[in-house]
């Protein structure tokens, strides 16, 4: 004999809240136990590109932990948005946010939507990755010292632009 889902989830996944009565049958009291569902009615897809279908033909979802992902997916939240460009200091930065998933809600996944701030952040961990590679090493950290004192040979670094590696050099370098 199957169990009411009710059941499945208390033994399973025990609720956080849990509402009880006392009822008196004759001189003797049972404890019953009231099942907290709740419903909610909201658009969470913020501003999407396909309009929502009207409310009557909306059907409840249910939602938990092993679902959160799947649903959000199929609601699609979407911001488009001007904020002010605080990078440059002129004018307004378009934005366009798409939230996919429960991780794209963490700061980082909103910088990587957003092309400039992207870069930024980029960059930011080139930063770390060197002060990594300093960490102990005293005569990178020593090259890097005299460039930063020199300002001609900084000027020349800064007219050549990034190093692009050339994976053909380094074959034809290593002895075979």
């Amino acid at each position: 004999m199957s169990d009411s889902l009710q059941k499945w989830v208390g033994r399973n996944r025990p609720p956080r809240v849990q509402i009880t009565y006392d009822v008196e049958i004759g001189d003797a009291t049972e404890k019953k136990e009231l099942p907290l569902v709740v419903g909610l009615l909201a658009d969470l897809s913020g501003q999407p590109l396909v309009p929502p279908p009207k409310l009557k033909a909306r059907r409840l979802i249910e939602i938990d932990r092993d679902n959160f992902n799947e649903v959000l997916g199929k609601i699609a939240p979407r911001l488009d948005l001007s904020v002010p460009d605080t990078l440059k200091g002129d004018g307004n930065l378009k934005v366009e946010l798409n939230f996919t998933e429960y991780d794209h809600f963490h700061p980082e996944a909103i910088v990587a939507q957003v092309p400039r701030l992207a870069k930024l952040l980029e960059v930011r961990q080139q930063l770390r990755d060197l002060l990594g590679k300093l960490d102990g090493n005293d005569e990178l950290d020593a090259l890097l010292e005299n460039i930063i004192q020199n300002s001609e040979e900084l000027k020349t670094l800064k007219e050549q632009g990034p190093a692009e590696t050339a994976p053909a050099a380094d074959a034809e370098a290593s002895p075979t």
